[in-house]
């Protein structure tokens, strides 16, 4: 059995469209997942015209649902198109699995029943004697180790404009008068937005903040405006004239004195996208500026000389070919608590990369990252390699399967004592196949009113620890504390 996987190239699509053709042409049926329902709509498009075939549509909370299952099950073969879900839909005599943007996060399923649709997938494949194809522009790292190890086989689409010239500008080493004024732009940025501007060049700025400021403070006292439900910073929107939250959407009206101490004047700091417009439009007032975000998506942006978003403009349809893209403050993904925040940067980044054939400009002060590197010089597996090479030293996925327990309540005080409790109870437990590393508070620590403990496991192996966890957790309970058990959380 063939296993494909396709490491760069925007069009993947015509490739799915003949490894379909030979799957309905040897009449077996057909599983395609997307990471998103427009694409499912704009795929179902293609495949009824390119192939003259009817294709089913399946995913959650979609209409007729029920019935469109009972269609797939009474075919002799077929094609699905879908979501996460749909890798259970009841095809006979299966043949093929697509899973597009196979590194998306949305294919983790974080709801009972738990599961990961490619892994799902990888194994129904293999039952059904199928053949699987798992297409992304940026391969998990779980993909790659599988290719290494030659479970996977590789087929590479170039993409089809030339890959663009890469600037890493290191803000550690900016001049002293460039730290001092605290600008957002970089001079080397603003000189190069300059340029493309004379030229009448497009110009993307990306910041991974949406709103004008993200600490609300008082100038006075210092205490910051919080979300009563989640205890996390609320984040200030110029446009609305609201803070906001961006956990459970909590509102609240803009303050005139601080509600602490009384003081009449709070103090706004932090980069959203709302305030990387206005340092633009002081320093470019010529320009036409617009924010692109998901209220506004279907409005026409080509009059705009510079436009700002979130990365999310990598999966917009009708995007526009940029003469420059900025990236800024990406080293708040790079240097997030988590394993995997290299690997969420570097595909955060190729998706920017394929906007533009000219050229991107990076800011951070982390300039020597083998993600920068990797990219600067084109060559993904240098990030990979590298990235294999620090989870391997550490024993983290896809080495070993890191697990979460997750334990949450209403009561802080009942929480941390039950907390406590577990992770002592589970360290007492002596086994070769498993290792309590840590209890932390959750991140975030309070989320929708209830506060979040967590404990952090290494396995060797899922299914020893999924036997170990039911049998030492039957017997714990604690009135209030819902536990919820993580595998390799994503």
């Amino acid at each position: 059995m063939n296993r494909f996987v396709f490491l760069q190239g925007q069009e993947r699509m015509p490739f799915y469209l003949k490894e379909i053709k030979e799957a309905l042409a040897a009449k077996q049926s057909v599983i395609v997942l997307f990471s998103d329902i427009k694409e499912i709509e704009r795929a179902k498009e293609q495949i009824q015209k390119s192939l003259g075939v009817e294709a089913f549509v399946s995913f959650r909370k979609q209409v007729d649902e029920l019935q469109s299952w009972g269609k797939i099950r009474q075919a002799e073969y077929c094609v699905v198109l879908g979501s996460r879900s749909s890798i259970f839909s009841p095809v006979n005599n299966l043949g093929l699995v697509i899973i597009d943007s196979e590194d998306n996060s949305v294919y983790k399923q974080e709801q009972v029943p738990h599961y990961h649709a490619r892994e799902v997938a990888l194994m129904r494949a293999q039952i059904a004697g199928a053949k699987i194809v798992l297409g992304s522009r940026c391969l998990s790292l779980e993909s790659f180790y599988l290719a290494q190890k030659e479970k996977l086989k590789f087929e590479i689409i170039p993409p089809q404009a030339a890959y663009p010239l890469v600037k890493v500008i290191d803000l550690r080493r900016l001049a002293y008068s460039e730290r001092k004024s605290k600008s957002i732009l970089s001079k080397f940025l603003a000189d190069a937005i300059s340029a493309t501007l004379a030229e009448k060049g497009k110009i993307l700025v990306v910041i991974n903040r949406t709103g004008f400021a993200t600490v609300a403070a008082c100038h006075n006292c210092g205490v910051s405006l919080k979300c009563p439900r989640c205890n996390i910073n609320l984040v200030f929107h110029f446009e609305e004239d609201k803070l906001k939250c961006h956990h459970c959407n909590f509102k609240l009206e803009v303050p005139k004195i601080c509600p602490s101490c009384n003081a009449g004047y709070i103090k706004y700091s932090g980069l959203g996208t709302e305030k990387v417009e206005s340092e633009i439009a002081r320093i470019f007032p010529q320009a036409s500026i617009k924010i692109l975000n998901e209220q506004k998506a279907g409005a026409d942006f080509s009059s705009a000389d510079i436009m700002i978003s979130t990365p999310a403009v990598a999966k917009q349809e009708g995007v526009l070919d940029f003469d420059l893209v900025a990236v800024l403050a990406i080293d708040n993904s790079l240097n997030r608590v988590d394993f995997r925040a290299s690997e969420k940067t570097f595909s955060l980044l190729l998706g920017l990369i394929n906007l533009t054939s000219k050229k991107v400009i990076i800011q951070s002060a982390n300039a020597n990252h083998y993600c920068f590197q990797a990219l600067i010089k084109n060559e993904p597996e240098l990030f990979y390699k590298e990235e294999l090479k620090q989870r391997k030293q550490l024993n983290f996925a896809p080495f070993k399967h890191m697990i979460l327990l997750k334990i949450r309540g209403a009561d802080l005080e009942k929480v941390k004592k039950a907390s406590a409790d577990l992770f002592q109870r589970l360290n007492n437990i002596k086994t070769a196949s498993m290792k309590m590393l840590a209890l932390n508070l959750g991140s975030p620590p309070k989320l929708r009113g209830n506060f979040y403990y967590q404990i952090l496991m290494r396995a060797s192996s899922a299914e020893k620890a999924s036997h170990f966890l039911k049998l030492h957790l039957k017997d714990w309970h604690y009135s209030g504390i819902i536990v919820t058990v993580d595998v390799d959380p994503v």
